[in-house]
């Protein structure tokens, strides 16, 4: 069985955002930060790659949202529920793409 980097960084990515639902150290939510924009960027230019336009467009919207220089204050209650709705819509790419 061969795998490619969308498979497996898609539930990793999945199961950072849901742990954004504990209660986690402040420097956690900076990780994830860092790491959700790296990995939204990555998808996207796979996304690209395969002539995917909307949803590498919609990876470039998220990695921008998740970047950590510029951050979007949306407090803790909105951010729960991007981390659950962008973490639903990636539990349903790699399940659709198994």
């Amino acid at each position: 069985m061969k795998f490619s980097f969308p498979q497996i960084l898609l539930p990793a990515l999945t199961a950072l955002l849901v742990a954004c639902l504990l209660p986690l150290p402040y420097g956690f939510y900076v990780l994830v930060r860092f790491v959700a924009a790296g990995a939204f960027a990555l998808l996207a230019v796979d996304a690209f790659d395969r002539a995917s336009n909307n949803r590498a467009w919609a990876f470039v919207a998220l990695a921008l949202l998740f970047q950590p220089f510029f951050k979007l204050a949306l407090g803790r209650p909105l951010w729960n529920i991007v981390d659950v709705a962008v973490a639903g819509w990636l539990l349903y790419l790699w399940l659709k793409g198994r």
